[in-house]
């Protein structure tokens, strides 16, 4: 299992920071012109059917415009297995996921050019609901949202979805109570979440008057004669018989039993496992990520924005509006790429492209933009399918527009010193976790995977999981060997590393850690605990074992211990009674705080491992909320055992080895206090 989550981080990492291979001299000949349909669709069909075949995946639409039209749309497989409805780019809906964001930027943009709102704004001058901490001087802009660089934390997943419209929460109210801290000053790094968008989507309500469903159907939908697309949960009638139904695949029957979550039903079996019905969840962060379209309404978005706001006869913006949406607007390094409004940047064989993706629970897709080509595509499917969309966009820019290979020369690395390397050496982590509630435990989950990076003898640095060194272009910037890829590194005041920005992709953030934060040392320590807090448990079993069942002494052992006791009472009495009870009583402490760690661990693990990933969306288990309660009342007991050990000391009622086996658990447990601080455990931080 570790190798297997080894191997697909080394992969994700590889596709993060060189997109597809880095060829040098391109097709300049328009896409269309040179490719018949025909021949695009076959090769979409061979792609999608290898694909589909391989990723268990029911359904998918697929649309790509160019030039201001829609020149080839297709649908593949089932919306609905059971039912054998297939997919039809016109009228199937998909639940789009974060794809939701680029319509709420596309209304913060109308907005501005019809001067009711400025981008470089305070947020909270428009805020009257609530307002936003002061917590650093920069205050928040609608530019730091569209950006993700607004600096807040990023986990928001825990209690995002709801089972029905009545338990969904008001906006207003839902951004005033959940509304997580600010780690960072704005502006300084990208770190992605819904927060920001759905803070901006809330912002359209309060300045437009309207709500923000309406708003977007007004100024988007209408206009662009997008009739079958809507962020209203539930669907309007009209439109609900025609969403795709969302799936998970599991292998086998008895591993879907296993994992069954609520909003889960068994559907199809396949000859290698089966298909299990998503059933439909209410998203809260509704701007974030509640719209649902077809692949042809999609498509009507694109090509609005591939020219610059117009669709046919109509504007959605102006194209002074557009331009600048669509123009980089942050980034860490001239040589990576950045963020758009709204959408994200990356360069693939010479060529750029913005665009986003979206995923929720049994659906993803991709909406790609080729601005310079004027050509785009909507992908969605209907199962969360993982590495579909990487392998697409790798697949279609090496097939039409392939370049070949050219380097551009590397200065000389020879003269970097060990002492300079050293200071990039470490381990970072991707920024994109929870630092603040119980979400962060994500991040030893694969979502925010922790790679090293090592010092050379020869002048290069190593990055794991890459394959590939590094050589020092210019301060703080590193070139591959192997490709036209970057490296970028930041500094604080002090000259020492605080983040790595890698490659391609802007979401490839990542902080540096001090050695006590890495997920490797802290395994380390959740296995040394473990380990006294069993030993603990076994040993205070097998004592009730013997004083309960094996509890007659033989003679000799009576003599013994009746010599031994009218010593003890004619020496000491008073003080071997007062030991007892200390003894006694750390040994009793020793053991049930012991027990207690480990009910927590072994409980909270079952949780995490055995429970879907996205029923954590509609909040924390409640078994995992009545563990919480486990860790304070270990905590308060520590410290008592703390204070027995130092009197056993005092009193020396055991022999050296005794104390120092107590002391050992007093320790294991005095070091999981800050381990489950760390990691949001102490408390109920959700």
């Amino acid at each position: 299992m570790k190798n297997a989550i080894a191997v697909l981080v080394g992969l994700a990492l590889i596709w993060l920071v060189s997109g597809v291979p880095c060829w040098a001299t391109g097709l300049s000949t328009e896409l269309i012109e040179i490719t018949p349909q025909q021949e695009l669709e076959a090769f979409l069909d061979r792609f999608f059917a290898r694909q589909m075949s391989n990723k268990h995946i029911p359904g998918v639409a697929f649309v790509l415009v160019k030039d201001g039209k829609i020149s080839f749309s297709k649908g593949y497989g089932y919306a609905d297995l059971e039912k054998k409805i297939p997919v039809i780019p016109e009228q199937t809906l998909f639940r789009v996921g974060s794809i939701s964001k680029l319509f709420t930027a596309t209304a913060i943009m109308q907005l501005a050019e019809k001067g009711l709102l400025n981008l470089d704004d305070d947020v909270n001058e428009y805020l009257e609901y609530f307002k936003i901490d002061q917590t650093f001087p920069q205050p928040i802009t609608f530019a730091n949202l569209l950006t993700h660089t607004d600096g807040f934390d990023s986990g928001w997943g825990l209690g995002a979805f709801a089972h029905s419209q009545a338990q969904m929460t008001v906006l207003a109210d839902y951004l005033a109570q959940r509304l997580p801290p600010r780690l960072l000053p704005p502006g300084e790094v990208f770190l992605y979440s819904d927060v920001g968008m759905t803070l901006a989507g809330y912002l359209v309500e309060v300045i437009s008057g309207i709500p923000f469903s309406q708003f977007i159907d007004q100024n988007i939908f209408q206009p662009l004669g997008m009739r079958h697309s809507s962020f209203l949960q539930p669907l309007p009638l009209k439109l609900a018989p025609n969403l795709a139904v969302g799936y998970k695949y599991g292998q086998t029957k008895a591993e879907g039993r296993g994992q069954r979550a609520e909003g889960i039903d068994f559907d199809m079996a396949s000859q290698d496992g089966i298909y299990q019905r998503r059933s439909f969840a209410f998203n809260n962060s509704v701007p974030a990520a509640a719209l649902m379209s077809t692949a042809t309404d999609m498509g009507q978005f694109m090509i609005a924005h591939l020219q610059n706001g117009r669709y046919s006869k109509t504007r959605i913006l102006e194209e002074a509006t557009a331009k600048k949406m669509h123009r980089r607007q942050f980034t860490h390094h001239p040589n990576l790429a950045g963020s758009a409004y709204g959408f994200y940047e990356r360069f693939l064989n010479q060529q750029r492209s913005i665009e986003h993706s979206g995923r929720m629970n049994g659906y993803s897709s991709l909406l790609f933009l080729l601005p310079e080509q004027n050509l785009g595509f909507f992908v969605a499917c209907n199962n969360n399918a993982g590495s579909l969309f990487r392998e697409l966009v790798s697949q279609f820019m090496d097939h039409y527009y392939p370049v070949s290979r050219k380097l551009t020369p590397l200065s000389n690395s020879a003269t970097l010193t060990q002492e300079h390397l050293q200071k990039f050496q470490g381990t970072y982590r991707y920024n994109r976790y929870s630092h603040s509630t119980i979400e962060k435990l994500g991040a030893v989950l694969g979502e925010a995977p922790e790679i090293r990076v090592i010092a050379g003898n020869d002048g290069t640095l190593a990055v794991s999981s890459l394959g590939k060194k590094w050589v020092e272009e210019e301060p703080l910037l590193f070139r591959s060997q192997v490709a036209d890829i970057y490296m970028a590194f930041r500094q604080n005041q002090r000259g020492e590393i605080t983040y790595m920005f890698l490659g391609n992709s802007i979401f490839a953030t990542l902080e540096r850690l001090a050695w006590y934060e890495t997920t490797a040392f802290h395994f380390q320590l959740v296995v040394f605990c473990a380990l006294v807090f069993l030993s603990s448990c076994l040993g205070g079993l097998i004592s009730w074992f013997r004083s309960n069942l094996f509890k007659l002494p033989t003679k000799a052992e009576g003599r013994r211990q009746k010599a031994e006791v009218f010593f003890i009472l004619n020496s000491r009495k008073s003080s071997f009674k007062q030991a007892s009870g200390i003894t006694k009583l750390a040994q009793f402490l020793a053991v049930l705080v012991s027990s207690l760690n480990l009910v927590f661990m072994i409980g909270m693990g079952l949780v995490v491992f055995r429970t879907d990933f996205w029923e954590f969306f509609y909040g924390l288990p409640k078994v995992a909320i009545a563990l919480l309660y486990i860790p304070l009342l270990s905590v308060s007991l520590t410290v008592g055992l703390l204070i027995l050990v130092v009197l056993v000391w005092k009193n020396q009622s055991w022999s050296w080895l005794g104390r120092l086996y107590y002391c050992l658990i007093t320790l294991a447990a005095l070091v999981f206090i800050p381990l489950l601080d760390y990691w949001n455990l102490l408390g109920f931080r959700f």
